[in-house]
């Protein structure tokens, strides 16, 4: 796939991403949005990054667009600016979660419409790696603004109160770290313990990814040893988090999704509520039982926030811990998420753990990858060795049976098929499991 993603830009820096093609992306941008316009540019704490949003800024500028950079910052906040000052666009420079050796650019338009490789990423690819145009006649401007503090205005409307709980909040060095502090002094009812606030694109803790169970040991232990109501951990450009209970246990992101979407409903009843495919059976039963109208859609922010939009859905969570809000134009919010999931947990009183474990009602094989020679007769092969079953193939295959379900899809980039099962008992997950692995052979590591 190159350097040219399905979401965004990502790539070694310096080798496959330098100055010279930030500056190439950013004049093949300023021609994708017709030479005209007002970008926003922010960039993370990688040591490269401050580089890359300059050269960006003046590819933007010679195809005469003009640019408002922020500076460092998450890319909530950048959402925040494209669509709070009706910009024509946006571009973070970050590579989120990857290596310190890594640096890549996550592309939006107008009122944050992301831009992935359908929806304008392959025309912009195309643009970068053709003739390179002449500049055109009255170049952009450039020209510098903070937002943080109205930024953090909209976060503690969207969140509302959060109570006085003790948190830890884990932000992985990566730039979560600064807006979460600024917003801490605006909710001093909080006791918090913080860890790894300071940006370093070296990674000097653990790398950024909430989602390696190992990155969330500090945590864990925080929680524990400060006697914490609950535990919080961002990822590099702060745009995903994952929460843990009182216990230090991990709380799963799509059972945060089910405990969120409720209090939603009681607020827009019949409202839709978007959530990811691999998602557990329970969040569709939540948001039934609360009145909503659940919608299943593809793993990926593209698909979610076009669903979202055209569904007019006031919230969605994915498994991989991004939470999108209607008002946050549909976009995702690690800092919005928190705040209202801090309100909800305060205001029951009880234990997160005690709130959470009615969710915690089915068995889960977690996500397993299979390498297979030809991914597509594996899913058919998935298919028949099921009949009789429910088959859905909005992304791979989903397969329901009474009392077990699994979707198997494929790798975008690999020869893998990832499956993610789930059965109401340890037995039925296991007689189910192993029907899947007699086909598929045993999973690997990758």
């Amino acid at each position: 796939m190159g350097i040219f993603k399905a979401y965004d830009v990502r790539g070694k820096c310096p080798g496959e991403i330098d100055e010279a093609f930030a500056t190439r992306l950013g004049r093949a941008y300023a021609d994708f949005l017709g030479n005209a316009g007002t970008v926003g540019v922010g960039y993370d704490m990688r040591e490269s990054s401050p580089g890359l949003a300059a050269a960006l800024r003046a590819g933007l500028h010679a195809g005469g667009v003009d640019t408002l950079c922020i500076g460092m910052c998450t890319s909530p906040t950048l959402y925040y600016l494209v669509g709070k000052r009706g910009l024509s666009g946006g571009v973070m420079v970050t590579a989120s979660h990857n290596p310190p050796s890594d640096n890549g650019f996550k592309i939006c338009r107008e009122q944050v419409i992301p831009v992935g490789s359908q929806s304008g990423l392959d025309e912009i690819q195309a643009k970068v790696e053709g003739p390179q145009p002449a500049p055109v006649a009255k170049p952009g401007s450039g020209s510098e603004t903070n937002v943080l503090e109205e930024y953090l205005d909209h976060v503690t409307r969207l969140a509302g109160p959060v109570g006085g709980l003790k948190v830890a909040f884990d932000c992985g060095n990566g730039v979560a770290g600064p807006t979460l502090n600024a917003l801490l002094a605006r909710w001093p009812e909080l006791e918090a313990v913080v860890l790894y606030d300071e940006p370093d694109g070296s990674f000097p803790n653990h790398p950024a990814n909430p989602l390696v169970l190992q990155n969330l040991v500090d945590l864990q232990a925080a929680v524990k040893q400060h006697g914490c109501d609950l535990g919080v951990a961002f990822d590099g450009d702060g745009d995903r988090c994952v929460f843990v209970d009182d216990q230090g246990e991990v709380v799963l992101s799509d059972l945060i999704t089910a405990f969120m979407a409720g209090p939603v409903l009681d607020q827009e009843p019949g409202a839709a509520i978007v959530y990811d495919l691999c998602s557990s059976q329970v969040v569709r039963e939540e948001i039934v039982a609360h009145g909503g109208v659940p919608v299943e859609e593809r793993v990926g922010h593209s698909f979610i926030k076009a669903t979202m939009r055209a569904k007019n859905a006031p919230f969605a969570g994915e498994n991989s811990g991004h939470y999108y809000f209607r008002d946050h134009w549909f976009a995702d919010s690690a800092l919005v998420a928190t705040g209202k999931l801090l309100g909800l947990v305060s205001a029951d009183g009880r234990p997160f753990s005690a709130q959470i474990a009615p969710l915690r009602r089915t068995f889960r094989s977690g996500e397993r990858n299979f390498e297979v020679p030809d991914k597509d007769a594996s899913l058919e092969q998935l298919v028949a060795a099921f009949s009789g079953a429910e088959v859905s193939r909005l992304d791979g295959v989903t397969i329901r049976t009474p009392n077990f379900w699994f979707n198997a899809r494929k790798s975008n980039t690999e020869p893998l098929l990832r499956v993610n099962a789930e059965s109401g008992s340890a037995e039925g997950l296991e007689t189910g499991f192993a029907q899947i692995t007699d086909l598929l052979g045993t999973p690997v590591a990758h």
